[in-house]
Protein backbone atom coordinates (compact mmCIF):
# COMPACT_ATOMS: atom_id res chain seq x y z
CA UNK A 1 0.00 0.00 0.00
CA UNK A 2 2.69 2.42 1.31
CA UNK A 3 4.64 1.14 -2.55
CA UNK A 4 1.08 2.33 -4.47
CA UNK A 5 0.63 6.04 -2.53
CA UNK A 6 4.90 6.85 -3.42
CA UNK A 7 4.54 5.52 -6.68
CA UNK A 8 1.41 7.74 -7.23
CA UNK A 9 3.17 10.66 -5.40
CA UNK A 10 6.21 10.37 -7.53
CA UNK A 11 3.39 10.24 -11.30
CA UNK A 12 1.56 13.61 -9.90
CA UNK A 13 4.67 15.65 -9.05
CA UNK A 14 6.09 15.03 -12.51
CA UNK A 15 3.17 16.05 -13.87
CA UNK A 16 3.20 19.36 -12.05
CA UNK A 17 6.53 19.85 -13.22
CA UNK A 18 5.93 18.83 -16.73
CA UNK A 19 2.68 21.55 -16.92
CA UNK A 20 5.01 24.39 -15.40
CA UNK A 21 8.03 23.41 -17.68
CA UNK A 22 5.17 23.83 -20.53
CA UNK A 23 3.53 26.86 -19.65
CA UNK A 24 7.14 28.69 -18.61
CA UNK A 25 8.40 28.07 -22.67
CA UNK A 26 5.40 28.75 -23.96
CA UNK A 27 4.54 31.83 -22.39
CA UNK A 28 8.06 33.53 -22.62
CA UNK A 29 7.27 31.87 -26.64
CA UNK A 30 4.57 33.75 -26.87
CA UNK A 31 5.33 36.59 -25.98
CA UNK A 32 8.45 36.97 -28.47
CA UNK A 33 6.01 36.31 -31.34
CA UNK A 34 4.25 39.27 -30.33
CA UNK A 35 7.30 41.53 -30.33
CA UNK A 36 8.10 40.40 -33.63
CA UNK A 37 6.21 41.97 -36.40
CA UNK A 38 6.26 40.12 -39.45
CA UNK A 39 7.66 42.76 -41.31
CA UNK A 40 10.22 45.17 -40.66
CA UNK A 41 9.24 48.74 -41.85
CA UNK A 42 11.00 50.67 -44.46
CA UNK A 43 12.19 53.43 -41.74
CA UNK A 44 12.71 51.85 -38.58
CA UNK A 45 13.58 54.09 -35.45
CA UNK A 46 17.82 54.13 -34.97
CA UNK A 47 19.14 51.22 -33.49
CA UNK A 48 20.08 52.06 -29.65
CA UNK A 49 24.02 52.02 -30.47
CA UNK A 50 27.06 54.58 -30.68
CA UNK A 51 26.41 56.88 -32.91
CA UNK A 52 30.22 58.40 -33.71
CA UNK A 53 33.53 58.18 -32.23
CA UNK A 54 33.60 59.16 -28.63
CA UNK A 55 35.52 62.39 -29.10
CA UNK A 56 39.11 63.59 -30.97
CA UNK A 57 42.33 63.29 -28.86
CA UNK A 58 43.96 67.00 -29.63
CA UNK A 59 44.02 68.69 -26.43
CA UNK A 60 44.41 72.19 -27.63
CA UNK A 61 41.02 73.11 -29.27
CA UNK A 62 40.36 73.91 -25.48
CA UNK A 63 42.20 77.25 -25.94
CA UNK A 64 40.89 78.15 -29.44
CA UNK A 65 40.07 81.20 -29.87
CA UNK A 66 36.54 81.82 -31.71
CA UNK A 67 33.24 82.46 -29.69
CA UNK A 68 32.50 81.58 -25.89
CA UNK A 69 28.97 79.73 -26.91
CA UNK A 70 30.52 76.78 -28.94
CA UNK A 71 27.25 75.98 -30.48
CA UNK A 72 27.09 75.80 -33.98
CA UNK A 73 24.64 75.71 -37.18
CA UNK A 74 24.20 73.93 -39.93
CA UNK A 75 22.32 74.27 -43.22
CA UNK A 76 22.93 71.87 -46.33
CA UNK A 77 20.63 73.18 -49.33
CA UNK A 78 20.93 69.72 -51.25
CA UNK A 79 19.22 67.86 -48.15
CA UNK A 80 15.80 68.15 -47.07
CA UNK A 81 15.69 68.29 -43.49
CA UNK A 82 19.14 70.18 -42.71
CA UNK A 83 18.60 73.74 -42.48
CA UNK A 84 19.42 76.07 -39.95
CA UNK A 85 19.86 73.17 -37.35
CA UNK A 86 21.16 73.92 -34.54
CA UNK A 87 24.27 71.65 -33.75
CA UNK A 88 25.72 71.44 -29.96
CA UNK A 89 29.41 70.00 -29.02
CA UNK A 90 29.47 66.70 -26.98
CA UNK A 91 30.83 63.40 -26.88
CA UNK A 92 30.08 60.53 -29.07
CA UNK A 93 28.48 58.55 -26.70
CA UNK A 94 26.41 61.44 -25.20
CA UNK A 95 22.96 59.48 -26.85
CA UNK A 96 20.61 62.15 -25.71
CA UNK A 97 22.35 64.79 -27.44
CA UNK A 98 22.03 62.92 -30.58
CA UNK A 99 18.47 62.01 -30.03
CA UNK A 100 17.32 65.29 -29.26
CA UNK A 101 19.44 67.55 -32.22
CA UNK A 102 19.21 66.74 -36.20
CA UNK A 103 23.17 66.20 -35.06
CA UNK A 104 26.26 67.01 -32.65
CA UNK A 105 29.78 68.04 -33.01
CA UNK A 106 31.87 65.97 -31.50
CA UNK A 107 33.83 67.05 -29.20
CA UNK A 108 37.69 67.31 -29.16
CA UNK A 109 37.41 67.89 -32.47
CA UNK A 110 38.15 71.42 -34.31
CA UNK A 111 35.72 74.68 -35.11
CA UNK A 112 34.97 76.69 -38.20
CA UNK A 113 37.32 79.99 -36.91
CA UNK A 114 40.41 77.62 -36.66
CA UNK A 115 42.99 77.98 -39.26
CA UNK A 116 43.93 74.55 -39.87
CA UNK A 117 41.46 71.32 -38.70
CA UNK A 118 38.62 69.13 -39.02
CA UNK A 119 34.79 70.26 -37.80
CA UNK A 120 33.66 66.80 -37.21
CA UNK A 121 29.69 66.59 -37.36
CA UNK A 122 27.50 63.36 -37.07
CA UNK A 123 24.03 62.52 -37.17
CA UNK A 124 21.34 59.50 -37.40
CA UNK A 125 20.66 58.19 -40.27
CA UNK A 126 16.92 57.81 -39.14
CA UNK A 127 17.11 59.23 -35.90
CA UNK A 128 14.20 59.20 -33.91
CA UNK A 129 10.03 59.78 -34.21
CA UNK A 130 8.78 63.70 -33.15
CA UNK A 131 12.24 64.91 -32.24
CA UNK A 132 15.30 66.92 -34.28
CA UNK A 133 16.74 63.90 -34.94
CA UNK A 134 14.05 61.96 -36.98
CA UNK A 135 15.53 61.30 -40.66
CA UNK A 136 18.09 64.33 -40.28
CA UNK A 137 20.81 63.12 -42.11
CA UNK A 138 19.16 59.85 -44.13
CA UNK A 139 19.61 61.88 -47.14
CA UNK A 140 23.51 62.74 -46.96
CA UNK A 141 24.37 60.55 -49.91
CA UNK A 142 22.70 62.99 -52.02
CA UNK A 143 25.68 65.04 -51.38
CA UNK A 144 28.08 65.57 -54.45
CA UNK A 145 31.49 67.15 -55.09
CA UNK A 146 31.06 70.84 -55.58
CA UNK A 147 28.09 71.24 -53.44
CA UNK A 148 28.15 73.73 -50.59
CA UNK A 149 27.63 73.66 -46.85
CA UNK A 150 26.99 76.30 -44.20
CA UNK A 151 28.09 76.22 -40.96
CA UNK A 152 27.24 79.60 -38.33
CA UNK A 153 28.68 80.10 -34.96
CA UNK A 154 27.38 81.82 -32.28
CA UNK A 155 28.45 85.28 -33.51
CA UNK A 156 26.41 84.57 -36.46
CA UNK A 157 29.62 84.35 -38.94
CA UNK A 158 28.92 82.10 -41.95
CA UNK A 159 31.51 79.43 -43.08
CA UNK A 160 31.07 78.58 -46.21
CA UNK A 161 32.00 74.59 -47.32
CA UNK A 162 32.55 73.01 -50.58
CA UNK A 163 32.36 68.65 -50.35
CA UNK A 164 35.55 67.42 -51.96
CA UNK A 165 35.21 63.39 -50.82
CA UNK A 166 33.08 60.77 -49.90
CA UNK A 167 34.34 57.65 -47.30
CA UNK A 168 33.18 54.42 -46.38
CA UNK A 169 34.80 53.76 -43.23
CA UNK A 170 34.46 51.07 -39.85
CA UNK A 171 33.28 52.14 -37.09
CA UNK A 172 36.73 52.04 -35.80
CA UNK A 173 38.21 53.79 -37.95
CA UNK A 174 39.63 56.69 -36.22
CA UNK A 175 41.56 58.51 -38.94
CA UNK A 176 38.42 60.23 -40.42
CA UNK A 177 39.11 62.54 -37.33
CA UNK A 178 42.48 63.88 -38.06
CA UNK A 179 42.54 66.87 -39.85
CA UNK A 180 44.64 68.07 -42.96
CA UNK A 181 47.55 70.09 -43.13
CA UNK A 182 47.11 73.60 -44.12
CA UNK A 183 42.98 73.06 -44.34
CA UNK A 184 40.53 73.61 -42.45
CA UNK A 185 38.17 70.84 -43.12
CA UNK A 186 34.12 69.56 -42.27
CA UNK A 187 33.10 66.01 -42.11
CA UNK A 188 29.75 65.14 -42.12
CA UNK A 189 28.96 61.71 -40.78
CA UNK A 190 26.15 59.24 -40.44
CA UNK A 191 25.53 55.37 -40.69
CA UNK A 192 25.55 53.13 -43.63
CA UNK A 193 22.32 51.17 -44.47
CA UNK A 194 20.67 48.72 -43.95
CA UNK A 195 22.49 47.60 -41.28
CA UNK A 196 24.42 50.83 -39.94
CA UNK A 197 27.82 48.49 -39.45
CA UNK A 198 30.12 51.33 -41.03
CA UNK A 199 30.14 55.03 -41.47
CA UNK A 200 29.70 57.34 -44.57
CA UNK A 201 31.60 60.67 -44.15
CA UNK A 202 31.79 63.60 -46.38
CA UNK A 203 34.44 66.06 -45.99
CA UNK A 204 34.81 69.32 -47.32
CA UNK A 205 36.65 72.35 -47.67
CA UNK A 206 36.43 75.87 -46.38
CA UNK A 207 35.99 78.08 -48.96
CA UNK A 208 34.86 81.39 -47.61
Amino acid sequence: MNLKKIVLLLAALAMVVSLAACGSSGGSSGQGQKEQPKEEPKKKEAPDKQVAPDQGTDKKKETAEGPEDKTLKLTIPAMERIEDDTIPTGKGTRMKLFKDNAAVHIAGTDFPWEEEGNVYIAGHRLGFKNTDSWLAFYDLEVLKKGDEVYVTDANGKKYTYEIFEKKIVEATDLSVLKPIKGKNILSLQTCTLPDYSDRVVYQAELKS
